[in-house]
């Protein structure tokens, strides 16, 4: 494949120790060009330019897989995902998975479904609200659930981590700031019967800190949780 924007992403991948194949980067390719193009009518990002598309996109949510081990056909789910960063990445190199797209902006399940549709992909693209869980009958579905950029820890775990099945693993992924966050998330965690398992701190091609925060789901949660999201930001456990 003669293109130099597949060739930069190539070397990140290899430089980082990420797993592909040609197709995944044919398709991260078609990706970077439909996320441009649909960002001068619709604002999904502010990171335009598509070296920082290849850094602080792809190769960030690539990093879940280079550090945790997740089942062959797992059951994902990507709170609050955006333009689709890390679950449509996640699914591109790791076809197998059964990827679940939430977001509460209609704007952006739009663009999901045509983005997956271009790219001959399959998720679930689900328009709701994090803390709606429950009421959509998600609670406890899925072995995995990943966020990315969507609040506050001690705000996340309570959106987050009712949609994992007994045993299930979060992955939250957090920028330099991670411990200060983690610091006050102790009786959230009690609360929600879950554990810090392991934190894995990195940096990409700019010297950007980041960190993937991987908590286990130890026990059952009360159904009372998600509250609404008021409550949970007013008063985060």
């Amino acid at each position: 494949m003669n293109n130099s924007f597949i060739e930069s992403l190539e070397e990140l991948f290899e430089k980082n120790g990420i797993s592909y194949n040609e197709d995944s980067l044919f398709k991260l390719n078609i990706y970077k060009d439909f996320l441009i193009e649909y960002n001068q009518k619709v604002n999904l990002t502010a990171i335009k330019e598509p070296e920082q598309i290849a850094v602080k996109h792809f190769l960030d949510s690539a990093m879940i897989l280079k550090y945790f081990a997740i089942e062959k056909g797992a059951k994902i789910i990507d709170i609050g995902t955006g333009a689709g960063f890390p679950g449509v990445v996640l699914k591109i190199l790791r076809d197998d998975l059964d990827i679940t797209l939430l977001d509460s902006l209609n704007k952006r399940t739009i663009f999901l479904q045509k983005l997956c549709d271009k790219l001959d992909i399959k998720a679930n693209i689900q328009n709701q609200r994090a803390e709606e869980c429950r009421k959509n009958g998600l609670a406890s579905s899925y072995d995995v659930v990943v966020s990315r950029a969507v609040a506050g820890l001690n705000i996340l775990l309570e959106l987050s981590l009712p949609y994992l099945k007994p045993g299930g693993f979060f992955i939250a992924m957090k920028g330099a700031d991670y411990k200060d966050e983690l610091s006050v998330c102790d009786n959230c965690l009690n609360v929600l019967k879950s554990k810090v398992e392991e934190v894995k701190e990195f940096k990409l091609e700019d010297d950007y800190t980041r960190a993937l925060i991987k908590i286990r789901n130890i026990g059952k949660i009360s159904e009372k949780y998600p509250r609404i999201y008021a409550k949970i930001k007013k008063r985060p456990l």
